[in-house]
């Protein structure tokens, strides 16, 4: 069966439209009404990723489910409760699957949980908590869906699976971060409004970080700046361990040979309007036969809205892909 095209109505093709109503009302009004059941069966699990570390994330079993347990990861500075998460997590519960949606290190309510801050080269991490998620649920079929940085992650987390012992049957990457270096160029060149929001949700989360251990942060300078590229470059320099922001931002790039090890089926799905990816790094990855690249016109960054009320498109077709992988 041919995949589900996405065709939004005309109001609803511009990319920035896209973009920004995921997260602002009415549609939170819509997805936080939909989402009622699954928030009342969701149980907060405090996930042990090894060295210490630990993350916090949400178990919604299905009753009568399929026994197939779907780990969703959120984009960076959003949580497991940001609307896109909400959306496919209502969408995969309804249709039989088991969810289980993970805050990456100090995003959500989770600063406290530990001293070191957040940086998008914490890969070990995350392929702990995956397989300490699996570990806990031995009997479900695991796939993990993750959207721009956390689709990113999620590819990463495919790459190393086999070797840590992790049975990920699939993943989904929507939108996810390719090239670092050109999605920081978009963000800080590009429409002041995408710049404007990550400054001002990166620096509530430093607060946040700075109020849990007062003791180990002076963020001052790092707070006093406005923008993007110069914040990472400071974060980087004093607390991520790397010589320089270039070698950060590729230290978790995933151009280049980066997937060529994936054997997990994946599958990368992305606009090519997206005001934030470039779409044209899509060419620069390897092409390894486990890796199905689905692009649409339009779409926006994890936008995919042909309606305000109900589940995205995207919504939809996560449900399509897993399916036809499951069958």
């Amino acid at each position: 069966m041919p995949p589900t095209q996405f065709a939004p109505p005309r109001w609803l093709r511009n990319p920035h439209l896209q973009s920004i109503l995921t997260s602002v009302l009415p549609r939170r009004w819509f997805v936080a009404r939909r989402s009622r059941a699954l928030v009342a069966a969701s149980r907060d699990e405090l996930v042990d990723c090894g060295d210490g570390v630990r993350l916090l994330g949400h178990y919604a079993p299905c009753p009568d489910g399929r026994g197939e347990l779907v780990v969703l990861l959120h984009g960076w500075e959003g949580s497991a409760e940001s609307q896109y998460v909400r959306s496919v997590a209502t969408e995969l519960r309804g249709a039989g699957y088991d969810v289980f949606r993970l805050n990456l290190r100090d995003h959500g309510p989770t600063h406290h949980l530990n001293p070191e801050l957040f940086h998008s080269c914490r890969i070990a991490e995350v392929v702990g908590a995956i397989a300490e998620i699996a570990r806990r649920f031995p009997s479900r079929r695991l796939a993990l869906v993750g959207y721009s940085l956390g689709g990113n992650f999620a590819l990463r987390v495919a790459v190393r699976a086999p070797a840590a012992g992790i049975p990920l049957a699939q993943v989904i990457a929507i939108c996810p971060v390719l090239d670092p270096a050109h999605t920081m160029q978009r963000l800080e060149h590009g429409t002041w409004i995408y710049r404007n929001y990550f400054v001002l949700k990166w620096r509530r989360s430093l607060l946040r970080k700075r109020r849990a251990w007062p003791d180990l942060y002076d963020l001052d300078e790092l707070l006093e700046s406005r923008r993007l590229t110069a914040m990472t470059a400071q974060l980087v320099r004093r607390y991520s361990g790397y010589a320089d922001i270039h070698s950060y931002l590729a230290g978790y790039a995933i151009t280049g040979a980066a997937l060529a090890p994936l054997t997990v089926p994946c599958h990368l799905l992305m606009a090519l309007d997206d005001p934030i990816i470039p779409a044209g790094d899509l060419t620069r990855l390897a092409a390894p036969a486990a890796l199905t690249v689905e692009t649409v016109s339009r779409g926006g960054h994890c936008g995919f809205l042909d309606s305000l009320g109900g589940p995205s498109w995207a919504d939809r077709r996560v449900l399509e892909i897993l399916g036809g992988a499951g069958a």
